[in-house]
């Protein structure tokens, strides 16, 4: 009865997508990224097979959205370096995944994920024919979790974080528990989730970490100079306000405003709205200046505010700050703070919704982060941190160890799969 009302869930979850995607632009995207998907993956496929002697060997990726990828993306960096035969296959479910990485450049086919129905996962396995696939952090399909394990292809999880309230440990979660079971390996980030699973019978289960702190850890090393923000420091103390939303600018700007003019600020909101950054513009009484602006020729070093208008900088601008703030969690959820803290940046943020974050609750709990109330509760800890080096470096120098300690969970997963023997085919498509 549990996979009769799944399947019917999934079913009705197509049907109310369809039935709002006239109105909501990113339903429309999802509705429209599957049609005719199983053509268009049987095409791509044949074109590639029509371009080498030997049969396909593809390593199947799959990502829920747009923050999955970059847990996912050192993976399969590593794993395209590591077997180069293979073609790796991408998916995502979300189009504000797919949107965005639909041409990433180390996948050699991207698509949607189809629906996760008896008859797709059917088709869609036969069809690609993975030698391996691999689900990140929370992506558990039962349809085709299932057909993977019928069919003998090792499915591996990684980065997964596991909390008691999840259905998996609920009494009535024995089809999700089940779930579990299909998979060849889980790949968890600590060991309370280690111990939950053990204690519903998962055991092909180790401690893997979360690779976003390698994928961290690449983008730092390849950070970008931002002339413009060397520009606009002029030799001042900088805070960045990374992925700002409203909320998290209503409760800085009263602090921004008292400050005076010994600190500079950057704010790079977490989507561009040119009527929204006005707004902020109106309700800060210091001089600001928008980075389009400086590139067209306004000196940004005359500013104590400088507003990234452009998607993309952030994670190299984070290299001329001494402080952070991350926005999102007084909405939706708390955004990117390891980027922040592969500098070593000190790391606020807004105390609503954040204790999902494992790595934000690893930084409170090692004083490199704090969750934040009001304008008042910011300034009281900011301050210190401020007229302080001392303190200030100190916990930028536990801040960096505590990434550098969590570096490796790519390379373990590597590990894992050198023990499977995954290895491409070599005879010619015509003579198997």
């Amino acid at each position: 009865m549990a996979k009769v009302l799944y399947n019917l869930s999934i079913y009705l979850y197509q049907w109310v997508i369809g039935l709002v995607s006239p109105f909501n632009k990113k339903a429309k995207n999802w509705i429209d990224g599957r049609q005719n998907i199983f053509e268009h993956i049987e095409s791509a496929l044949h074109k590639a097979q029509s371009e080498q002697p030997t049969p396909l060997a593809v390593a199947w990726f799959h990502c829920a959205s747009l923050g999955e990828f970059e847990q996912g993306r050192p993976v399969i960096e590593a794993f395209k370096k590591e077997y180069p035969n293979f073609k790796i296959f991408l998916t995502f479910f979300s189009p504000s995944g797919y949107e965005v990485r639909k041409n990433y450049a180390e996948a050699d086919f991207i698509f949607y994920l189809p629906s996760d129905t008896p008859a797709n996962a059917n088709r869609f396995v036969q069809l690609v024919n993975p030698k391996i696939a691999f689900f990140v952090k929370y992506e558990f399909w039962y349809n085709y979790l299932h057909t993977l394990h019928q069919k003998g292809i090792p499915a591996v999880s990684f980065s997964a974080i596991f909390r008691p309230n999840q259905i998996f440990f609920k009494s009535y979660g024995q089809f999700n528990r089940d779930i579990l079971h299909f998979f060849s390996h889980i790949f968890v980030q600590n060991t309370l989730s280690e111990s939950l699973l053990r204690s519903i019978g998962v055991t092909q289960i180790s401690i893997g970490g979360d690779t976003r702190f390698d994928r961290v850890k690449q983008i730092a090393d390849a950070k970008k100079d931002i002339p413009i923000a060397e520009k606009f420091k002029a030799g001042q103390k900088i805070l960045i306000i990374g992925s700002c939303w409203h909320q998290d600018f209503t409760v800085l700007y009263p602090f921004i405003n008292r400050f005076g003019h010994d600190l500079k600020v950057i704010i790079a909101p977490h989507e561009i709205h040119r009527d929204e950054i006005a707004k902020w513009q109106q309700q800060l009484q210091h001089s600001s200046v928008l980075y389009s602006e400086a590139l067209n020729g306004k000196d940004p070093s005359q500013a104590q505010v400088l507003i990234i208008d452009n998607i993309g900088m952030l994670s190299s601008l984070y290299q001329y700050a001494e402080f952070a703030w991350i926005g999102g969690a007084y909405g939706k959820g708390l955004h990117n703070t390891l980027e922040a803290a592969t500098f070593g940046l000190p790391i606020f943020f807004g105390n609503k919704v954040y204790t999902k974050f494992q790595e934000a609750l690893d930084l409170i709990a090692i004083e490199g982060a704090m969750a934040i109330d009001n304008t008042n509760d910011f300034e009281k800890y900011f301050m210190p941190l401020f007229q302080q080096d001392k303190l200030r470096e100190d916990k930028s120098k536990r801040i960096i160890a505590f990434v550098e300690q969590n570096l490796g969970s790519t390379q373990q997963v590597i590990n894992y799969i050198k023990t499977l023997g995954i290895n491409p085919p070599t005879q010619s498509p015509q003579s198997l």
